[in-house]
């Protein structure tokens, strides 16, 4: 995936043909679809992720989010819903990379780290030649009850620019970003993409008002500002 001077846009936690549908009229790049989460926004039946994916236009891109760690249920997951991509929302046991890249040949895999503390950086370095892409997000997967995703909460960005700057893959930036912060978020991290769900969404629906409001960020970005602002 080459590395964009504007950022790649991944909507997430899709839960509707009609909300694959808005996303995709706001130009969404990606679209996320959320697998069984120990907690968490956006989940629904692998059934329901199969059938929506069905319906995508060719070139967009999509994404199964999985809790799971062990590769037979993750290949399983994959060969009903027929994503374009796996993310791994917690980390595997080292074959288990393998095990996935012979059984679903052309899937990318992107892997999610949790960057909680300085140790983040080294399990991005660790990992990276393992995955097609990383995901940096704010989760807690050593909680009492694991948070892998759609926390609403941001992290140290330094930290996430540290990272993208230490890995021959390309980051995706998540975690808390809404219109108000993704232009700072992009600048400070520069990653090659960005993923909402929280900052989209108004009492767990995907919210036309705020997805054009981060659209209209996303764009400013690519174009720069306009005239007379």
């Amino acid at each position: 995936m080459p590395r964009l001077s504007a950022p790649f846009v991944k909507i997430c936690c899709i839960q509707s043909l009609a909300e694959a549908r808005l996303a995709m009229l706001y130009g969404a790049d990606a679209l996320g679809f959320v697998s069984s989460m120990p907690s968490g926004p956006g989940v629904i039946p692998l059934a329901d992720i199969a059938t929506i994916i069905e319906e995508l236009p060719f070139g967009l891109s999509s994404f199964l989010l999985t809790s799971w760690r062990e590769p037979a249920v993750i290949i399983e997951q994959q060969r009903l819903c027929r994503a374009g991509a796996i993310q791994l929302c917690q980390t595997l046991e080292p074959e288990g990379y393998g095990m996935l890249r012979r059984a679903l040949p052309g899937v990318r895999l992107v892997q999610v780290i949790h960057v909680t503390g300085k140790e983040a950086l080294a399990q991005a370095r660790e990992l990276a030649h393992e995955v097609d892409a990383l995901l940096l997000d704010s989760g807690r997967p050593d909680a009492a009850t694991p948070e892998l995703g759609g926390t609403g909460r941001t992290h140290d960005w330094d930290l996430s620019r540290k990272i993208r700057e230490s890995v021959p893959r390309p980051v995706i930036l998540a975690g808390g970003l809404d219109h108000a912060n993704v232009a700072e978020a992009f600048r400070r991290v520069r990653p090659y993409g960005v993923d909402v769900c929280t900052g989209v969404r108004a009492d767990g629906q995907l919210d036309e008002d705020r997805l054009g409001l981060f659209m209209a960020a996303i764009r400013e970005l690519r174009e720069g500002p306009q005239p007379g602002r």
